[in-house]
């Protein structure tokens, strides 16, 4: 079972945020999910992240494999593998 960190997508049309999930890689992108550690909201001005570092690092430690975009959100939060 591959386990992805990544972001599902929520809010109105043309109003998206996002929640940072971990997420099966076999599940839908706005489907089920194991855990939800942070939220990103690109509209704000700056962007609002919110991420749970003690969850992220420890989801990172058991193998979760972030997305790109997620990869980028962790590293401006401060959070390396």
């Amino acid at each position: 079972m591959a386990v992805k960190m990544r972001l599902k997508r929520m809010g109105k049309k043309k109003v998206p945020f996002y929640r940072v999930v971990v997420a099966d890689s076999r599940y839908p992108r706005d489907g089920r999910n194991i855990d939800e550690i942070g939220i990103y909201d690109p509209n704000q001005e700056p962007a609002f992240v919110k991420i749970d570092a003690d969850a992220a690092k420890k989801w990172l430690a058991n193998g979760a494999q972030p997305t790109e975009t997620v990869a980028k959100l962790l590293k401006n939060a401060g959070i390396e593998k």
